[in-house]
């Protein structure tokens, strides 16, 4: 595996850090790692692990011999490390200070505190984990969702590192068939068919595609997909997006127009996480901030996945017709509201859903809770069926450079075929693209030198990992 410089991180540094959030706990891990983490260790523990991976209890000491703390100590000799390097953790009590002064006891020593992301830095640069994993081990971390814990646990086995390295595989196989034709002349149509060059160009690119294609749920499982309660003032759209939430967030009066900006929450789902916004009431307004308000939620209408349209009678129901056409594409379901104080038919709701062009309906009640565990359901499947189906345990596209990977290894795959097409520059010309192709999948696990790539996948970790 080709890796790139470690840049302005030195490589021979042994480096230590806090791995755990700070703060008051039972617990907190200090994790050792570098070329003289052993030495440096040994010098501050009164106990050392006679094997690896074996749990030993010992007192940590300070660079005068004063005692820090009675912790447990895990021995990693390299290559067997996350790192790859020899390492050592460090369980020890937790609060702020107790890790504080072991971490202060390493340096002391001669260790390095370390740089956020280091640690699995280092992991990709010995060969441990490719980039892609790297950033899933981010991910991991950051997962604010059950959707996006399951996708970063597959991304970390390496599932989408081995799909792009197929299609990598495929590329250079495209690029043999070309050589090979190159170096024989062409005779009775030469010893390759241009059908099989032409099939495997379309199987690559349809293959592309539908690997570019998991984009927009790898958007949803990291960002949440946007829902967005709309309706007139006062129908109870906060009221509703409290209840949703289990606490209060917004603020509920009977005053109509007190919503006078968008307020967003997360809440997770058995499917993918949903980002809702109790916006400001679609109305006309004079007072320029409500009107600024109204603005706000007609932005966020253009935006949404789901829209629940909120309506607490057949009246406000009906202006919904009028107030949402044209303001949104997705997917509508009608919500009507205060059914504890304002009973709904049957008939009635499925009125409102037919008139209003809603994918569904129904009424619950913010009071007793009635119906809403259904709602979260209902709209959990509508974001899933807007972004085409969600298959989170396959390879999906996660972050921006992932997307844009693929996307300039498809176009110049697009532009290999169209060139051939047109037959008007040689062969070997033409493979330049498939060439171009397979080096940015290459990036994207991190085949080639990708220094720029690292820094900027690294910068968002935290210390410690």
């Amino acid at each position: 595996m080709s890796v790139p410089v470690a840049g302005a991180l030195d490589l021979s540094d042994t480096i230590v850090a806090i791995a755990t959030a700070p703060g008051r706990g039972a617990l907190s891990v200090v994790r050792l790692s570098g070329p003289a983490a052993h030495r440096l260790a040994q010098s501050a523990l009164d106990r050392w692990p006679p094997t690896p991976r074996r749990a030993t209890l010992s007192v940590v000491r300070d660079a005068q011999g004063a005692e820090v703390d009675q912790a447990v100590v895990i021995r990693y000799d390299a290559p067997a490390s996350f790192t790859g390097d020899d390492a050592v953790e460090i369980i020890t009590h937790g609060g702020s200070v107790v890790p504080a002064t072991v971490v202060a006891a390493f340096i002391s020593r001669g260790a390095r505190q370390a740089q956020p992301g280091e640690f699995t830095r280092r992991a990709v640069l010995n060969g441990k984990l490719d980039i892609l994993q790297a950033e899933a081990t981010g991910d991991l971390v950051n997962a604010s969702s059950r959707a996006g814990q399951r996708v970063a646990l597959r991304q970390l086995d390496g599932g989408l590192s081995r799909r792009v390295l197929a299609l990598r595989d495929q590329l250079i196989g495209l690029e043999a068939l070309i050589a090979y034709d190159i170096d024989f002349p062409e005779e009775d149509d030469g010893p390759i068919a241009p059908e099989r060059i032409s099939r495997a160009t379309d199987e690559l690119i349809e293959a592309l595609e539908n690997l570019l294609a998991t984009a927009r749920a790898g958007e949803l499982v990291r960002e949440g997909a946007l829902v967005v309660l709309a309706g007139a003032p006062n129908v109870g759209k906060s009221s509703l997006f409290n209840a949703l939430l289990g606490h209060n967030r917004a603020i509920v009066t009977d005053i109509p127009g007190t919503t006078r900006d968008a307020i967003e929450a997360v809440i997770d789902t058995p499917l993918l996480p949903l980002r809702l916004v109790d916006t400001a009431g679609l109305r006309r307004a004079d007072d320029p901030v409500e009107r600024i308000g109204v603005e706000v939620s007609e932005s966020y209408l253009t935006r949404a996945s789901v829209v629940l349209a909120c309506a607490d009678s057949p009246t406000t129901a009906s202006a919904l017709i009028t107030e949402l056409r044209g303001r949104t594409s997705a997917p509508v379901i009608l919500v009507r509201t205060k059914t504890d104080v304002c009973p709904a038919t049957n008939i009635e709701i499925e009125s409102g859903r037919a008139a209003l062009g809603a994918v569904a309906a129904l009424g619950v009640s913010a009071e007793s809770g009635h119906g809403l565990d259904t709602l979260v359901a209902m709209t959990a499947h509508a974001a899933e069926h807007d972004a085409g189906g969600l298959e989170i345990d396959a390879p999906v596209l996660t972050h921006a450079r992932h997307r844009f990977g693929v996307s300039r290894a498809l176009d110049e795959v697009r532009e290999f075929r169209a060139r051939r097409h047109e037959g008007n520059i040689p062969a070997l010309v033409a493979a330049v693209h498939l060439r171009e192709a397979a080096r940015s999948l290459e990036e994207l696990v991190g085949r080639v030198d990708v220094e720029d790539v690292l820094d900027e996948v690294f910068r968002r970790f935290c210390v410690g990992k």
